[in-house]
C-alpha cells in the first residue's frame, strides 16, 4: 500500500516547540485520514531546527465507496414534504426511494452510493487544511502577502514542502496543492552551512539517508544519543564525569541539525561559587553541561557545548567564543553571590512586609509569621527543637530577596542553606532553608531531619489552610496555587517519617489566624460565652483560645469562627483524604478501603489511616474477612430497607428479655465481646489483633441470618432484631465503616 512522506521546510523552529509540533502534525494528518476512511497501518513524526516531517505507512491507494440512508417522509405524506425530501436526497421520482417499516408505519428511505475518491486527492485536501490551521503557540506572516487577511502564518517563514505518496514499488507522485505561493514538490535542502544545496527525494528510507548525507539527524531521538554519547566519552577522556542534565539534552537537540559536542574551560576562581549557581549560569545563559570530579563530585573548570558545525579549526572559535560569554556570566553570578554574602537573612525580613502574598491573605512577613507558630506547634511531635523549628522558619523564605535567587529562581531555598551556613546558623536551620520546599514532586526526596519536617509541614499546612479559608479550592484540572501538590507533600512527609499528627488539630488551631480578615463582622459578647465553648478536640479549646486573642476582634468572634473553620477544616480533610487515596492507588492499594477508614469520626492521623488500610486489606483476602464483609454488608442492606421504611434508625442495645432464639442470644454475647476486644485493640494501636476481634463474629452471623427471621410479626422482637443488626455495623465501626468497601 502507498506511504505518504511530508516535509514543511522552514526558517528555525524554537527548540520548546518542536516536540509538540511533531505531535500536532501526526494526529492533525492522521485524524483527518481516518474521518475521510483511510485507515493507515503507522505513522511517525520528526522535528529539526529547520522542518517538520511526518511519514504514514500504508495508506489505501483510494477511499473506499460510501452508501448513505436517509429517512424521509411517511408514505402517504403531503406531497410538499415528499418534494423536499427528493430535492435534500438527490432524487427525481420518489419510485427511486425505498419503503421500510417500522413501529410507527412506512417510510421512504433514500439510499444513496459515492465512489471513493483517490487518496492522493484527499490528501491535496488534507494538507493545506493543516497547513493554514496549524496550532503554534506563536506564529508570524511574511512577505508580500502578509498585510493581507487571511495570508498564511506558520511559525518561521515556511520555504518549501515536500508530499510524495506511492507505493514502494513506483514512483512515487507528488501531492499537487498550492499554498500562498510556497513551493510543494520531492525537494528539500540539507544542513545551512554544511549541505546548503537541494536534495530530491523520494520516499521515507532515502529522504533519511540523503538527510544524513546533507548533514542532517532526522531523528530528535539519535541526536540526544550522539550528543549524551560524545559528551560522556569526551569527558571519560579527561577523566571527568558528565553532570547530565535530560531537559537540557532535549533542548540542546532541538537547537542543532549535526551535532558536534567541544570541551571549553574557565577560571578556576570561580570554583569559589557554589556547584549549583555554576552549573545554572552555564546552562541557562549558554546551554552548556558542567562535568565534575569523579573523585570529589566537586565541578570542574570544564564544560561541554554542542555546536551545529564542523568547524575548519576544530571547533576553536566556537570554543574561545563561549568562553568569553561564559567568564562574563560567571563574574556576575559572583558578584551576585558574594554581594548577598553581605547582607545577614534576617536583615532582609523587613521587605516582606511590603510583599503581598495573596491579596486576601496578607504580606509575606504574615505568611512568615503564621509559618513559625505553626512549626513550633509541630515541632513537640515530629522530636525537633521548637527554638531551631521557629528561627527556620522565620528564615526559610529570606533568600527570595537575594541576587541570586532573583537570577536564578530555581535555585530558591538552597541559595537560602548555602547564605544560612555562610552566617553560621545552626546546620539544622540551614538545611530547612531548602528541604521546607520538599517533596515538589513525586520523585523529590522527602526532608527527614526533624526541624525540616517541621517546617515542611507548617509551610504546606499554611498553604492549604489560607487558601480553604479564602475559598481558593482546585476545580476539575485547574489548580493554579498547586494545592494539590502541597497536600500529596504533607501525605508523604507524614507517611515517609511516619510522623503521628492530628491534621484537624493543627489546621484549627492555624485556621485561627485568617479569622481577623475573613471573619471580621462579629459583634462582641461576653467573656462568660467564651469560657463555656465545648471543643471536639481535648485540649484544643484553650491553644485557639490563647492564639485567637492576639488576632480574633472579640471572645463571640472566636466561638463563631470556630463553628466555621470546623466545617472548612472538616472540608480540607475530604481533600486530603482523596490524595491519600490517589497515592495508595499508585502503591497497589484499593481507595474503597481509605474511604471505609475515613468514614468513621475523628479520622485524620495519617500514618494509623494507612496502618488501618493495611490491616484491612490482609484481613478481607482471608476467608473470614470475605464471609464477614458478605454477613456485615447483608445486615447493613437490610438495616438499609427497613430504616427507610420506618423512616428511623434502630440504635441502642437490644433488650435481652426479647432475645427468644439460642443464635440471636449468641449473636449479641459475640457482638459484646467483639466491640470490647476490637475497641481495646484499636486503643493500642494493634489494628491486625482488633480485626482478629471482628473476625470471631462470623460463625454467629452466618449461624444468626440462617436461623433467625429478622422481621418477625412480632413489632417488639422485629424491632429488637434490627437494634442486633445495627449492633454489628457499629462493632466492625472500630475498625472501619464496611459498608463503604466494595464487593
Amino acid at each position: 500500500m502507498p506511504d505518504l512522506l511530508l516535509e514543511f521546510f522552514s526558517e528555525e523552529i524554537p527548540a520548546r516547540m518542536q516536540a509538540k509540533a511533531a505531535d500536532d502534525l501526526k494526529k492533525m494528518v492522521t485524524d483527518r485520514l481516518v474521518s475521510a476512511g483511510l485507515v493507515y497501518e503507522g505513522a511517525k513524526a520528526f522535528a529539526t531546527p529547520r522542518r517538520l516531517a511526518l511519514t504514514v505507512q500504508g495508506v489505501p491507494a483510494r477511499q473506499p465507496d460510501l452508501k448513505e440512508e436517509r429517512k424521509g417522509p411517511k408514505v402517504g405524506a403531503p406531497e410538499q414534504a415528499i418534494a423536499g425530501f427528493l430535492r435534500a436526497a438527490g432524487l427525481t421520482s420518489i419510485d427511486q426511494a425505498k419503503v421500510q417499516a417500522d413501529k410507527k408505519g412506512d417510510f421512504y428511505i433514500a439510499i444513496t452510493e459515492k465512489a471513493g475518491k483517490p487518496a492522493i486527492d484527499v490528501l491535496a485536501e488534507i494538507i493545506p487544511d493543516v497547513v493554514r490551521g496549524f496550532p503554534w503557540p506563536k506564529s508570524m506572516r511574511w512577505g508580500e502577502a502578509s498585510a493581507k487577511a487571511g495570508s498564511l502564518n506558520w511559525v518561521r517563514p515556511l520555504h518549501s514542502i515536500i508530499a510524495t505518496f506511492g507505493p514502494e514499488t513506483e514512483e512515487p507522485e507528488i501531492v499537487k496543492f498550492n499554498i500562498d505561493g510556497v513551493s510543494v514538490g520531492d525537494e528539500t535542502r540539507g544542513h545551512r552551512f554544511l549541505a546548503p544545496g537541494a536534495i530530491k527525494v523520494k520516499r521515507f528510507d532515502d529522504y533519511v539517508a540523503s538527510l544524513e548525507q546533507g548533514k542532517v539527524v532526522l531523528d530528535p531521538a539519535r541526536r540526544m544519543d550522539i550528543i549524551r554519547t560524545d559528551a560522556k566519552n569526551l569527558a571519560f577522556a579527561q577523566g571527568f564525569e558528565l553532570v547530565e542534565d535530560e531537559a537540557l539534552l532535549a533542548e540542546v537537540a532541538g537547537l542543532v541539525e549535526w551535532p558536534v559536542v567541544l570541551m571549553g574551560s574557565f577560571d578556576k576562581a570561580f570554583l569559589s561559587i557554589p556547584d549549583e549557581v555554576i552549573r545554572a549560569t552555564i546552562r541557562v545563559n549558554q546551554k552548556c553541561f558542567v562535568l565534575r570530579d569523579p573523585q570529589t563530585a566537586k565541578l570542574t573548570n570544564k564544560f561541554l557545548l554542542t555546536a551545529n558545525i564542523e568547524a575548519t579549526d576544530g571547533g576553536k572559535a566556537i570554543i574561545a567564543g563561549n568562553e568569553r560569554v561564559i567568564r562574563a556570566r560567571l563574574s556576575d553570578a559572583k558578584f551576585f553571590y558574594d554581594t548577598d554574602l553581605k547582607t545577614k537573612l534576617e536583615d532582609r525580613l523587613p521587605k516582606f512586609s511590603q510583599i503581598v502574598f495573596h491579596e486576601k491573605l496578607g504580606t509575606q512577613a504574615e505568611r512568615i509569621k503564621r509559618i513559625a507558630a505553626l512549626a513550633e506547634q509541630i515541632a513537640p511531635l515530629v522530636k525537633a527543637d521548637a527554638g531551631k523549628a521557629v528561627r527556620a522558619a522565620q528564615l526559610c523564605k529570606a533568600d527570595l530577596l537575594t541576587e541570586v535567587v532573583g537570577e536564578f529562581p530555581e535555585l530558591q531555598g538552597l541559595m537560602g542553606k548555602y547564605y544560612a551556613e555562610a552566617q553560621g546558623e545552626d546546620e539544622a536551620v540551614a538545611h530547612a532553608s531548602e528541604d521546607h520546599y520538599k517533596p515538589q514532586g513525586p520523585k523529590d526526596l522527602v526532608p527527614s531531619d526533624p526541624v525540616s519536617i517541621a517546617v515542611a509541614l507548617a509551610d504546606k499546612i499554611d498553604t492549604l489552610v489560607g487558601f480553604w479559608a479564602i475559598d481558593e479550592k482546585p476545580t476539575g484540572s485547574k489548580d493554579p496555587y498547586a494545592l494539590r501538590r502541597a497536600a500529596l507533600g504533607v501525605i508523604r512527609i507524614i507517611l515517609d517519617n511516619e510522623v503521628r499528627i492530628s491534621l484537624f488539630d493543627c489546621g484549627m488551631l492555624h485556621s485561627l489566624f485568617f479569622a481577623a480578615k475573613t471573619l471580621s463582622s462579629f459583634e462582641k459578647q461576653s467573656e462568660r460565652r467564651a469560657q463555656s465553648l465545648e471543643f471536639v478536640s481535648p485540649g484544643l479549646a484553650e491553644k485557639i483560645k490563647a492564639q485567637a486573642k492576639k488576632i480574633a476582634r472579640s471572645d463571640y468572634a472566636l466561638e463563631t469562627a470556630y463553628d466555621h473553620f470546623e466545617k472548612l477544616i472538616r472540608d480540607l480533610l475530604s481533600f486530603f483524604a482523596d490524595r491519600l487515596k490517589v497515592q495508595l492507588r499508585e502503591q497497589g492499594a484499593r481507595h474503597d478501603l481509605v474511604d471505609a477508614v475515613f468514614a468513621l469520626e475523628g479520622q485524620d492521623d495519617l500514618l494509623m489511616i494507612v496502618r488501618r488500610v493495611e490491616a484491612l486489606a490482609k484481613f478481607l483476602e482471608t476467608g473470614e474477612g470475605k464471609s464477614l464483609l458478605a454477613g456485615v454488608k447483608r445486615a447493613s442492606n437490610i438495616l438499609g430497607i427497613e430504616e427507610k421504611k420506618d423512616k428511623r434508625s434502630f440504635a441502642g442495645a437490644p433488650e435481652a428479655a426479647l432475645l427468644k432464639l439460642p443464635e440471636e442470644k449468641a449473636l449479641a454475647d459475640a457482638v459484646a465481646a467483639a466491640k470490647q476486644d476490637a475497641s481495646a485493640a484499636v486503643a493500642k494501636e494493634d489494628f491486625a489483633a482488633a480485626m482478629s476481634a471482628i473476625a470471631k463474629l462470623r460463625p454467629t452471623v452466618d449461624a444468626f441470618f440462617d436461623k433467625v427471621k429478622v422481621n418477625d410479626d412480632d413489632k417488639a422482637v422485629r424491632e429488637n432484631r434490627l437494634k442486633l443488626l445495627n449492633e454489628i455495623r457499629e462493632a466492625t465501626r472500630a475498625v472501619a465503616d464496611f459498608s463503604k468497601i466494595e464487593g
